[in-house]
């Protein structure tokens, strides 16, 4: 795995190496920032932006993000391996000051949070879990969003949840087994 544009372009990163844990592949990141970048239907800017990276793993996205000029990422993410991983790559790349990495469920971080806005929210959960959606809704009951907010979810192609019950869905992409629903609260 690698970053592929910004500042770190290039820059291998490490990542778990087992069947528990699914990493974003590159050619879907980098389709997923060309999206951020360069489409008419968003009103979001990667540069400067604060980022909660949901179910981060070992964070590929958010350190695409600060590749790219994000403010600051926030990664949450349970499992205590990815963690680690995630923060031998912010020392590889020497990004530390960029990142807050929570090692924790996602709903206690969220019914902690201090009211602290983002910009992008990217949710990339376990194809077979619907928990999300109990997460969506935490985030716009206690309003975690800016005023330019985007939401980016993760799913397998074949997943039929009614996202549109939770979310404006503003454009979805399909590669290989993965969608990419690109969305804002109802």
């Amino acid at each position: 795995m690698r970053i592929i544009s910004g500042t770190l372009k290039g820059k291998i990163i490490k990542f778990v190496k087992n069947s528990n844990t699914r990493p974003l592949k590159d050619s879907v990141k980098e389709n997923i920032f060309n999206i951020l970048e360069h489409s008419n239907l968003l009103n979001v800017n990667i540069e400067q932006a604060n980022v909660l990276d949901l179910y981060s793993g070992i964070g590929s996205f958010g350190l695409e993000c600060i590749s790219r000029g994000a403010k600051k990422v926030t990664f949450v993410e349970q499992n205590t391996i990815a963690v680690n991983i995630l923060k031998e790559n912010l020392n590889l790349l020497s990004i530390n000051s960029k990142a807050t990495i929570i090692n924790s469920k996602i709903e206690k971080v969220l019914e902690n949070n201090e009211k602290k806005k983002f910009n992008i929210f990217f949710l990339d959960p376990p194809f077979i879990d619907n928990d999300f959606i109990k997460i969506l809704h935490m985030i716009k009951k206690n309003k975690l969003y800016d005023s330019k907010y985007i939401i980016i979810l993760h799913r397998e192609k074949k997943n039929r949840e009614k996202l549109e019950d939770f979310i404006n869905i503003i454009l979805t992409k399909e590669y290989g087994r993965s969608k990419i629903v690109f969305g804002l609260f109802n």
